[in-house]
């Protein structure tokens, strides 16, 4: 869906576009057609993970976002939480699981409720809201059917925000109301009952502050192009990082074309500028 929006909207702007879909076609036609950029809109692992990145790169083609290292470490929320820690960024606690873990620690340590998720998926896919210690294991092994890496996060309570940017700039903030505060892959793309408020509704020191940790958060993973972070804004008024997407969903009902229709850019614009930002290395 995501491809299918952003190569109208290019076609639309008179972009001699194509669409190119790795799952069908061996990647080195790209070069042996003569392509000149790839504008990526490929979600998750073999795509937003460094792989196709990588590839691009041998073959000297360039393509939109981030590279090859900010990629492989923004899909892996352990190494990512690991970065934004070590440069002072507000990231939840959390605890690596595997089958050897002592269940009771984990709790006794981070408290319930508990997150668990794969380290390497997105879209709240294999996650778990743990709410009771017994819970813990069973979404440990859920979440290891997709993923080696199992992580168990803190819950945090508050506003729910996701936080687009593009280039060196952060996008107006989206604030998300879903039910039951429970913003899981059902109510992220299979329901009408979740709500999305752009403008934010923030206060406006308060939103620029946020902003400005969001191009510092890309900028310590070394991120580039476009993206979009998702955090939590805390009830005494901290914010917290969860985690970042370097391809995020650009469809028209998508969060970042919201975000940018906010700042003046029409979804044809934001297209043209993340494909003119497309380079290697």
């Amino acid at each position: 869906m995501s491809g299918g929006a952003v190569l109208a909207a290019l076609q639309g702007a008179g972009v001699d576009a194509h669409a190119f879909d790795p799952a069908e076609r061996d990647l080195h036609i790209l070069k042996e057609e003569g392509f000149d950029r790839v504008f990526i809109a490929l979600h998750g692992r073999g795509g937003e993970d460094g792989t196709v990145q990588g590839a691009l790169e041998l073959m000297g083609i360039p393509y939109t976002g981030s590279g090859v290292m900010a990629s492989a470490i923004a899909m892996d929320k352990w190494r990512t939480k690991l970065v934004w820690l070590a440069s002072g960024l507000p990231t939840p606690r959390f605890a690596i699981l595997d089958e050897n873990t002592d269940w009771d620690a984990v709790v006794a340590e981070l408290g319930l409720p508990i997150f668990v998720k794969p380290v390497h998926e997105g879209s709240s896919m294999g996650a778990t809201k743990v709410t009771e210690a017994g819970q813990l294991k069973a979404a440990w092994e859920l979440a290891a059917k997709y993923d080696s890496l199992v992580l168990a996060e803190e819950f945090v309570t508050g506003q729910e925000l996701t936080a687009p940017f593009l280039g060196d700039r952060a996008l107006p903030l989206v604030r998300i109301v879903a039910p039951d505060g429970n913003y899981d892959y059902q109510h992220k793309y299979f329901t009408d009952d979740t709500q999305y408020f752009c403008p934010s509704g923030l206060p406006e020191a308060l939103e620029a502050e946020i902003k400005a940790a969001v191009v510092r958060c890309a900028q310590m993973l070394g991120c580039r192009g476009w993206g979009r972070a998702d955090l939590i804004l805390r009830e005494d008024g901290r914010f917290t990082l969860l985690e970042i997407n370097t391809a995020p969903g650009m469809t028209n009902h998508s969060l970042v074309p919201m975000s940018a229709r906010v700042s003046g850019l029409s979804f044809e614009a934001l297209c043209l500028e993340i494909l003119d930002g497309a380079r290697l290395g």
